[in-house]
């Protein structure tokens, strides 16, 4: 008698055998599932002639190159060509295209960001016809930056069996660590604690090129014209245990808001001394 063929594993068991076999917490797991499989719809429209360029920012762009080692983000961040009425679009015509088993739908609740030139949106993720996940969408410019080609770091994809899109499009460290030191600096800076840990980790992982991070800030301040380079600094009190916790999360040796703040001033004052 012929044995019956096993049956093929349903992806949300392989996600959390997975998960719990590589130490992974399942639902960060997922996420680079969704945010990779994206990448290589974005890749095909690319391809195909509807996108011209674009890249990846934020903490996902981290989280690809750094794995566990960066802060899990929940949302994807990502330079787009054209002004802000046509990128959305351009999304649309792209995720038309699907990808693998993976197909998408932008949901109808957008939201315009004023302030960044960014279009928020959300796009339902599924898989061979079953709903996946939600993922949160920021499409922001696209500039005539400098992009890395990266690798993922990212554990567990190939143990799941779906492919992995490499290499994919990021925002340089450089002009990332710029924005970043903008952000956590400047007149809205509320909220940013993160950006400290995200620089540190920049400059602890990514070979940190002084020279270029300095001309890239330089440019992003002169841009935006909201405050001066260098900016001073000092951490908010109420960053304090939002900091001392990321740091714990990420293994950072030093631990204390008052050692994280120093490490950061003279990162700093590195990029202020730094000759173009």
């Amino acid at each position: 008698m012929t044995p019956r063929p096993k049956p093929i594993e349903r992806l949300e068991k392989r996600l959390a055998r997975v998960a719990r076999e590589q130490g992974l917490d399942q639902e960060r797991l997922r996420r680079w599932v969704s945010f990779l499989a994206l990448c290589g719809v974005l890749e095909r429209a690319m391809g195909e002639g509807i996108l011209g360029s674009y890249y990846l920012k934020g903490g996902v762009a981290l989280e690809l190159r750094f794995a566990t080692r960066a802060r899990a983000t929940k949302d994807l961040d990502i330079g787009l060509e054209g002004p802000r009425a046509n990128r959305l679009d351009l999304l649309q015509r792209s995720l038309n295209l699907g990808f693998e088993d993976f197909a998408f739908r932008v949901k109808a609740e957008t939201r315009d960001l004023e302030q960044a030139d960014t279009v928020r949106v959300n796009v339902a993720v599924s898989y061979r016809t079953r709903a996946w996940q939600t993922v949160e969408v920021d499409l922001g410019p696209a500039k005539q930056l400098d992009v890395d080609f990266v690798a993922p770091q990212v554990r567990g994809l190939i143990e799941l069996g779906v492919p992995v899109t490499s290499p994919v499009r990021c925002l340089g460290l450089a002009e990332q660590l710029a924005q970043k030191l903008h952000a956590c600096t400047g007149p809205s800076a509320a909220g940013r604690a993160r950006d400290v840990l995200d620089i540190l980790l920049i400059e602890m992982l990514g070979g940190l090129d002084y020279r270029r991070a300095s001309t890239a800030a330089r440019q992003v301040f002169a841009e935006r014209a909201t405050h001066a380079f260098p900016p001073t600094f000092t951490m908010p009190a109420e960053w304090r245990p939002e900091v001392e916790s990321l740091a714990v999360q990420l293994g950072f040796q030093q631990t204390s808001a008052l050692e994280i703040e120093g490490r950061f001033l003279t990162v700093l004052q590195r990029l202020a001394e730094a000759a173009d």
